[in-house]
């Protein structure tokens, strides 16, 4: 190096200011938290978890089996992999987040919600899940017959649901994702947080042109009477697109599912500010 260019350097850096390095770190506040987003079969992105939280989704879904004593992450028996348990991708990664945040997911303490889908036996299934979410109780959700505690984390089990084995829990840190069938029959909120079901079950539309005003009336009173008794709605298999979306919102279901985290959000996103 000569000796101008020795002494233009430190110049250079001087009028300029301090670097970027030696500047104080500015907190991360992360993304705003998007209430509604739930991302399906969240396991099949490049980063589970991280990528939804990345995105402000305050709901994921991982679909779980039974194997050797432990709850491995996967859509088919085909796709186990040791390493890739329900602790590993979702409980502990979520208890060191709600530690750094001071109690919640997200700085501001948005509700959060993991549903675990059991893709083995219900009994055996859950009966290996309880001890796994008493070691994470401290952030989660506990459900009584008549209450509900709120946590930091809220799991939801569907799938193989072991209905006889949670209504015998006096206390219990997950609740029941019941199905359209059980609107309107009292079912507790304490005990059925969520009613989940098809859409292809339920409707014909699949997301070109309009819904049928018969359609919308139905999905209408659908909303309604699972609002009315406190329960939080969803569907899965219905059109993954911003028409769908646009529907599923208008009507107020409370959670859109997704495969397309950036897609949705950044519809979500913009719904928020008009």
């Amino acid at each position: 190096m000569n000796d101008t260019v020795k002494w233009i350097l430190p110049a250079l850096l001087f009028t300029a200011g301090p670097s970027a390095a030696n500047e104080p770190a500015k907190p991360d506040a992360g993304p705003r938290p998007l209430l509604r987003a739930h991302a399906h079969n969240d396991y099949y992105h490049k980063r589970p978890l991280l990528d939804a939280l990345a995105a402000g989704f305050c709901s994921v879904e991982a679909d779980v089996f039974l194997k050797d004593d432990t709850l491995l992450v996967a859509h088919s028996r085909f796709e186990l992999k040791k390493e890739r348990t329900l602790e590993s991708l979702y409980l502990a990664p979520l208890a060191k987040r709600v530690k750094a945040n001071g109690g919640g997911v997200y700085k501001g303490k948005a509700p959060f919600h993991l549903m675990i889908d059991f893709k083995t036996a219900g009994p055996a299934t859950y009966a290996a899940l309880k001890p796994l979410l008493r070691k994470y109780r401290s952030m989660l959700t506990a459900f009584t017959a008549n209450s509900t505690k709120p946590g930091a984390v809220t799991v939801v089990i569907s799938g193989s649901r072991p209905r006889a084995a949670m209504e015998q829990d006096a206390t219990r840190l997950a609740g029941y994702d019941g199905r359209l069938g059980d609107l309107g029959r009292a079912e507790s909120r304490h005990f059925m947080p969520w009613i989940s079901d098809s859409w292809r079950s339920h409707f014909n539309w699949r997301g070109k042109g309009e819904l049928p005003e018969r359609e919308q009336a139905k999905l209408a009173k659908l909303v309604k009477r699972a609002h009315a008794d406190g329960q939080k709605i969803r569907f899965w298999a219905a059109p993954d697109t911003p028409a769908a979306w646009e529907v599923l919102h208008n009507a107020g279901v409370d959670f859109i599912n997704t495969d397309r985290l950036n897609d949705l959000a950044k519809y979500l996103r913009a719904r928020e500010i008009k």
